[in-house]
């Protein structure tokens, strides 16, 4: 058990999410095992565990802009008379739902918190913590922690953008947003310069596309294109028992998919997809209407966060925007000719689905220079498409998230004038 527990503190650290060794996980077998010796956090631990009744809890100290965008979210929330955070991501909305805020590392607290929510914000001596409690395995409490982060990360930017639009922005809040860029500038971590080396295509048989898709989801890990066990991958693959879709299975770890691989057949006669990715049914439609080969999808933070960047702040709509939107946008960068269209769209086959507003999205966009297509879903993330392998996909997120960082930016700085 405490190889698991060090396993998933280790990811946190290998994210860019926490310091290496500072998370404290524990889990509850025949006895209470820890991943760190002497942690003064464990008595907290282990009463929450029991006053819950559940089999694993994370307690976990997130570093730099998370730091920061969790701590300023929660105080403001206390200082208002709330207590939670209310992102407005797609992770949050069907994940999370909001964040309770728990102010001090009071275990009944924190117990009665994480009863109503899988994952909390914690103040604590001026820190911001992330809380969160697994039912069955310390996985659980590790993906519910990343989306605890990715969500503060991107409601924190949101609210800045959008304070910037109805010129809210104060002197003060300017000086915070800049020394909040100066700490995403120095987290190169989550997104390395050099493209990785992947697979080139196209691939001859379906355990070469399998490796492949491995091979690019732990890049879109790598290169923090991803949070969690979030985003998924498929490739259309030839084979002898018919034209298959391999996709990632759901819930599966982009870093981890050696045997969570689905192979789906295109003609719709086998049931294996009852197991695959929860936007299998968006890939699917995707292939069929763009004839792509690959499907790389992500969760870049700056790209989905301005996907719900609107001018429009009057707008009737607001509050359905993920759902139905009747205006077309799209992230653009003249000097390089990308193209990202923003659709609407929800998990699933409905009429929001994505299935519906995706594929013709990716179908419109241009190619880029390797001949990659890439489309973002409102509040949700990042799809890429191309044609043989995934090193033109890749390089689509890469770039797309690149330019979005710095039109971010460019964007307060506009709005409120660069040396407010």
């Amino acid at each position: 058990m405490r190889e698991q527990l060090l396993k998933y503190s280790t990811k946190l650290a290998q994210a860019g999410l926490c310091a290496p060794g500072e998370p404290l996980l524990a889990a509850l077998d025949a006895d209470v095992s820890f991943s760190r010796a002497d942690d003064p956090r464990q008595p907290v631990a282990q009463q929450v565990l029991h006053e819950l009744g559940a089999s694993a809890l994370l307690l976990a100290e997130p570093v730099g802009p998370c730091q920061e965008a969790m701590r300023i979210l929660a105080q403001a929330a206390l200082d208002t008379g709330q207590d939670a955070v209310t992102p407005g991501d797609c992770e949050t909305r069907t994940f999370l739902h909001d964040l309770p805020v728990v102010d001090g590392l009071d275990p009944t607290a924190l117990a009665r918190a994480l009863a109503r929510r899988k994952g909390c914000i914690v103040l604590h001596h001026g820190r911001a913590l992330m809380a969160a409690a697994g039912a069955v395995s310390p996985e659980q409490t590790f993906v519910t922690a990343s989306s605890v982060a990715f969500a503060c990360f991107v409601a924190y930017f949101s609210r800045r953008l959008r304070q910037a639009r109805q010129g809210d922005l104060t002197p003060y809040l300017h000086r915070e947003l800049a020394h909040m860029r100066d700490l995403v500038e120095a987290d190169q971590k989550r997104l390395p310069h050099a493209p990785p080396e992947l697979m080139a295509g196209p691939f001859s048989h379906a355990d070469q596309a399998r490796a492949a898709m491995a091979q690019a989801g732990r890049a879109v890990v790598d290169y923090g294109l991803v949070d969690s066990s979030f985003g998924n991958v498929s490739c259309r693959q030839a084979s002898p028992e018919g034209e298959l879709l391999l996709i990632s299975q759901t819930g599966s770890a982009l870093d981890e998919l050696e045997g969570l691989i689905d192979p789906c057949r295109m003609d719709g006669t086998s049931c294996v997809g009852l197991t695959a990715s929860s936007e299998y049914s968006a890939h699917k439609a995707v292939y069929d209407v763009c004839g792509a080969r690959v499907i790389l999808h992500g969760h870049p933070r700056f790209a989905v966060i301005l996907s719900m960047d609107c001018e429009h702040l009057d707008c009737p709509g607001q509050g359905g925007c993920h759902r139905a939107c009747s205006r077309p946008r799209a992230v653009e960068d003249a000097a390089s000719g990308l193209v990202a269209p923003i659709v609407p769209g929800e998990v699933g086959a409905g009429p929001y689905g994505l299935c519906n507003t995706l594929p013709p999205a990716l179908a419109s966009a241009p190619a880029g220079a390797g001949g990659g297509r890439a489309a973002i879903v409102y509040g949700h993330g990042l799809f890429a498409a191309a044609d043989d392998d995934f090193r033109p996909a890749f390089a689509m997120l890469l770039e797309t998230e690149r330019f979005c960082r710095r039109e971010y930016f460019r964007r307060v700085d506009a709005l409120c004038g660069a040396g407010t």
